[in-house]
């Protein structure tokens, strides 16, 4: 994504000319590496317009949970090592949602299913995601809603905004909607479930929200107080529903710093420490509202909400089921750093 200033046309045909793999005629091998992406990153951290880079389909080539295709772990990590205000997230829901309604998988993934309409990548609790997030690295996820074939005319998609949706808290301008992806000001959801989601940590006076970080001292209590609040939609989503908030996670993991194994894919510290339900919220006008307590917390650590309509206590694989009945929405973190 290039920001938008008076030469934006001529930066992005700069970078395609120097890097786009189907650019060159005759074909070059040398652009389709890793190692001209890290080429191509290490050009735009240096640039005066940064551009945002957001990898897609993450494992939508993998052959099993945890056994990856095209995009390795390592991948994610040199490119963010590059330029870590510019690569700085992955999907973690792909389009093609529609697919089970034409008989075929859910987010084009053919080879190993998505779970919960999310990839393996951001919906296993302790696995990629919390892996980069558990090395103190700021990577979010976004939705991605694009629209090739409408599943009502033969193919797996829905229409823009009809499924799936990424909300960015940024005022109505390009500059800060830019600014607002880059630091992870941002949450996902599928099939209207929420239309609004603000997570708070606050301790010692001190308050951070999504992709922001709260200091607490070590010398004084340390307990942080999580505060959630989400909305429903005021109307029926696209398939004419009115879809309910059946559960809220608040999932957290402790942050370590690098690890030795470039290809790491779990990070066992993060877990769901509380589940909520309609009888743990109350209702404050339009917004429910979410408070629980993190005892102790005396190490650098980050949490993060997820929500479904479902009952599953974890997001199952996907099959033909309709994507309407399954339906899940994702923060992106809070870091707590303790000094």
């Amino acid at each position: 994504m290039i920001p938008r200033h008076a030469d934006e046309a001529k930066q992005l045909f700069e970078l395609e000319s120097r890097f786009a793999k189907r650019d060159p005629f005759p074909a070059d091998p040398g652009r389709d590496t890793e190692a001209k992406m890290v080429e191509f990153l290490r050009v735009t951290r240096n640039m005066p317009h940064k551009p945002l880079v957001i990898a897609h389909h993450t494992s939508r080539s993998a052959t099993g949970l945890g056994v990856y295709g095209q995009d390795l772990p390592h991948e994610f990590r040199n490119g963010n090592d590059a330029a870590p205000d510019v690569y700085v997230g992955f999907e973690c829901a792909p389009g093609h949602q529609a697919g089970p309604l034409n008989g075929s998988a859910r987010g084009g993934y053919g080879n190993h299913p998505t779970y919960g309409g999310y990839d393996q990548a951001t919906a296993r609790v302790g696995g990629l995601w919390d892996a980069l997030l558990g090395e103190g690295r700021r990577w979010w996820i976004t939705a991605i809603s694009d629209s090739h074939v409408h599943w009502t005319r033969g193919g797996s998609d829905f229409w823009p905004g009809e499924y799936s949706k990424t909300y960015v808290l940024a005022r109505q301008e390009y500059h800060d909607i830019m600014d607002g992806l880059r630091h992870g000001r941002i949450f996902v959801t599928t099939g209207d479930l929420i239309t609004r989601l603000d997570v708070t940590a606050s301790g010692q006076g001190r308050a951070a929200g999504a992709g922001e970080t709260i200091t607490v001292s070590r010398r004084d209590r340390t307990d942080v107080d999580v505060e959630i609040r989400f909305r429903p939609p005021a109307g029926t989503n696209a398939n004419g529903d009115r879809p309910q908030v059946r559960r809220v996670d608040l999932i957290v993991g402790r942050v370590t710093g690098p690890s030795a194994d470039r290809d790491a894919d779990t990070n066992p510290t993060t877990a769901v420490v509380a589940r909520f339900g309609p009888r743990d919220w109350r209702q404050q006008g339009a917004q429910y509202v979410i408070r629980h307590t993190l005892r102790d917390v005396g190490a650098d650590s980050y949490l993060r909400v997820r929500g479904t309509s479902t009952d599953e206590a974890e997001p199952l694989a996907d099959g033909l089921e309709s994507p309407w009945s399954d339906l899940w929405f994702y923060s992106n973190p809070v870091f707590v750093r303790v000094r």
